[in-house]
């Protein structure tokens, strides 16, 4: 075995080069729309590898420059290979609460992460009885110009981040503190042709430099405003049983972020940042099933008004070195979210709306991680660079609102572990994991690994997993990958003192109803578990390109809401709980198409197609998704200064679930309504007219392709969102 300060001199210059990527890789590979990260001839760290899979893409600054999203990250993202916008479940409530959605695996399966760190903000809103959330999901924190790429990492890649990560992962990279004084503002509206249509605003500034030789700085803000939609912009589109179906809400957000990074000397650098972030929506009358909550004239009088604000705090150190024997990094950081909103109710008809008159409760999670990782060359035979790192996290969840006692709580002591008392909920968790980068010879590297994930309540998990690449010809590369991963319940699922109640509609229909029954919080319930695969071959003229890949995963003991009885009361109530149920399967296929038409056109284009989504158990799918999607874009640059885009999203088939679980029921035929195939088309030009500058303008809907939301499942089938139609937008910068 050889000492690492042994190695060849060769290899040492090949390990650093492939950290010199790391750091440039957005430069790598630019294209219209989409980035896909090609293959370099340098052996770097597993993550780096990894991050080469045929499930990762990576869209720059330049990219989001050329079509700015209105308020969302997810506007951007959702034209990757793999992604699309769903609800958080198949059943249509808060279908306008859209979230990105990976390979169809659902939202809760997304993880998100802000420069690596995860991002837990939509954890301290209440998990409802069909596994629905009232929250936007976590891509909506950084301003849309402070972000430097976001790579979007799908499949067996994804594995590698733990818990959450089962079909993907969103990292938002932002932009680092410049090495002179410089700075920006930039203001961006989009306004609807339909007046119904709730029109955006949004600023933004940035300042960046040095505060001396050693110590930089990077400071950024954001204020965007969107109006709700017209509350009755779905009137003409509703069935008689739902009469309150709200269109999109509105939000009034506000940001700013402080990093400074202290270089200690040419091999260590220390940075510390810090945020702070407020959302506040601006209600447009959402209900969980769309019927006024019970109380539709308090509903209607909320138009408007803020019913929730979340707040956003985070506070982080991260150490980073490079030495010798190769390079490390150690973090700790703190986030901690404020989920402020109006008491919903938790029963029946006005469960998950504002409830009158019992005021507004916050929930608090406080989150603290800590993390570190060493990469380190070796050459054991085989030149590789082995990655060993631990993570640590202690979350604390106290959502009082949630858990408040009601009228129609059962007798003290009659369901067991249930306490009104108890409203706080902790968990702690930690992981270890192991990884390595080898070149198993001048055509092939392998990427081993395993993890280890130990949680206080829900024991010990390990997590392996194998990516490949084989380099058939000088163009032509295979890359595959396996990978187990896993998610924890949430900490309503696991929580025996979080109890809802429905009088008897919402229960199982064939079982005899008496008063109705809860759903409890189980403490004994297993992490949900996924075995994603991955196999497809990448082609690379230097000129044009193409990938193409099958993927399959393999899903077990989903958590649910049981719709069968754990146990009756003494007057016949019927208790249920959170349960793991049976297996599910993913499968599909992806692709990118890259052809430079010219040394000034580009054309990219990247497909998905579902082979298969469903609930083995029900036959029903996860969420809600089209049958294919393909994203296509021209990118033509006229000059240096003038560019032009022209952009395709084509979604094939969303068909209606037929099912509901939770009340054991087929949907009516009548009220199974499938989404037809669709196409969204946008127009795009930028024009920077010198270095201090630069003007975008815009359509996105060029043909008005609109689609109005007419309930939840149950009544509406697949139409449970709004796509809105043609609207116009510009945006300016002004840089220094």
């Amino acid at each position: 075995m050889s000492a690492p300060h042994s190695f060849r001199p060769t290899f040492r210059r090949r390990y650093a080069a492939g950290l010199l990527y790391l750091a440039a890789g957005p430069a790598l590979a630019q294209t219209a729309g989409v980035t896909q990260m090609q293959s370099v001839q340098v052996l770097g760290t597993a993550e780096e590898e990894i991050k080469e899979s045929l499930g990762v893409s990576v869209i720059t600054a330049e990219d989001i420059a050329k079509r700015p999203p209105a308020t969302d990250l997810s506007e951007i993202i959702r034209r990757e290979p793999g992604v699309n916008l769903t609800g958080n479940s198949a059943s249509g409530n808060r279908g306008n609460s859209r979230q990105v959605d990976i390979r169809g695996m659902g939202p809760e399966n997304t993880l998100i992460l802000v420069d690596g760190k995860p991002v837990s903000s939509r954890n301290p809103v209440r998990y409802g009885w069909n596994g629905d959330r009232d929250t936007r999901g976590d891509t909506n924190w950084v301003p849309a110009e402070e972000v430097e790429r976001i790579e979007v990492i799908r499949g067996p890649a994804a594995a590698r981040y733990g818990s959450g990560a089962m079909g993907g992962v969103v990292n938002i990279i932002t932009k680092r503190p410049t090495d002179r004084l410089s700075g920006s503002v930039t203001y961006y509206t989009s306004q609807p042709e339909d007046g119904d249509e709730g029109e955006s605003h949004r600023a933004n500034f940035r300042l960046s430099g040095p505060l001396s030789e050693t110590l930089s700085f990077r400071l950024y803000g954001g204020y965007s405003k969107t109006r709700p939609d017209a509350q009755d912009i779905n009137a003409h589109n509703v069935s008689e049983d739902q009469t309150g179906i709200a269109g999109r809400e509105g939000f009034v957000n506000r940001d700013i972020n402080a990093l400074l990074s202290w270089a200690l000397d040419s091999r260590q650098s220390l940075e510390l940042d810090a945020g702070y972030s407020r959302q506040g929506n601006r209600y447009a009358g959402d209900t969980m099933l769309n019927n006024g909550g019970g109380n539709p004239a308090f509903i209607d009088s909320l138009y408007g008004q803020e019913t929730y604000v979340m707040y956003r705090n985070t506070l982080g150190l991260t150490h980073r070195g490079r030495w010798d024997w190769g390079d490390s990094r150690v973090s700790v950081g703190y986030e901690g979210t404020r989920n402020s909103r109006l008491n919903e109710g938790l029963a029946g008809g006005p469960e998950g709306a504002p409830a009158e008159g019992e005021g507004w409760y916050t929930a608090r999670l406080k989150n603290w991680r800590a993390s570190g990782e060493v990469n380190v060359p070796l050459t054991l035979g085989l030149d590789q660079v082995l990655t060993v790192g631990a993570e640590y996290l202690r979350e604390s969840l106290n959502d009082p609102g949630s858990m408040r006692p009601t009228f129609w709580d059962p007798p003290p002591g009659a369901i067991g572990g249930f306490d009104r008392s108890q409203t706080r909920q902790r968990a702690n968790s930690y992981a270890l994991f192991i990884e390595d980068n080898i070149e198993a010879g001048p055509r092939a590297t392998v990427t081993p690994g395993l993890r280890m994930d130990h949680h206080d309540k829900f024991g010990t998990h390990w997590s392996p997993s194998l990516n490949a690449s084989y380099q058939l010809t000088g163009r032509l590369t295979l890359k595959g990958g396996i990978a187990r991963a896993y998610k924890t319940p949430n900490l309503y699922q696991s929580n025996p003192n979080y109890l809802l109640y429905s009088r008897g509609f919402g229960c199982n229909q064939a079982e005899t109803n008496a008063n109705g029954c809860f759903l409890q919080g189980n403490a004994d319930l297993s992490p949900e578990t996924s075995v994603n695969k991955e196999i497809g071959l990448a082609y690379d003229t230097g000129g044009w390109r193409a990938s193409a890949a099958y993927f399959r995963n393999d899903y077990r003991n989903k958590i649910v809401a049981s719709n069968e009885t754990a146990y009756r009361l003494d007057n016949g109530q019927r208790v249920l709980q959170w349960v793991n149920t049976g297996k599910a399967v993913i499968e599909g296929v992806e692709g990118n198409v890259f052809l430079p038409l010219t040394p000034a056109l580009d054309w990219n284009t990247n497909f998905t197609y579902m082979i298969e989504s469903k609930d083995k158990r029900t036959g029903e799918p996860l969420s809600v998704i089209p049958e294919f999607t393909v994203n296509s874009t021209l990118d033509w640059r006229v000059n240096d200064a003038w560019a032009l885009q022209a952009s395709l999203t084509w979604y094939g088939k969303q068909e209606s679930p037929s099912y509901t679980a939770r009340r054991n029921v087929e949907i009516p035929d009548d009220n199974r309504r499938d989404i037809s195939p669709y196409a969204l088309v946008g127009l795009s030009t930028r024009y920077t007219a010198n270095r201090h500058l630069a003007f975008t303008v815009g359509v996105n809907n060029l043909f008005d392709k609109k689609l109005y939301r007419a309930g939840v499942a149950d009544y509406a089938g697949a139409a449970s969102y709004n796509e809105p139609g043609r609207a116009y937008f510009a945006s300016a910068t002004l840089s220094f």
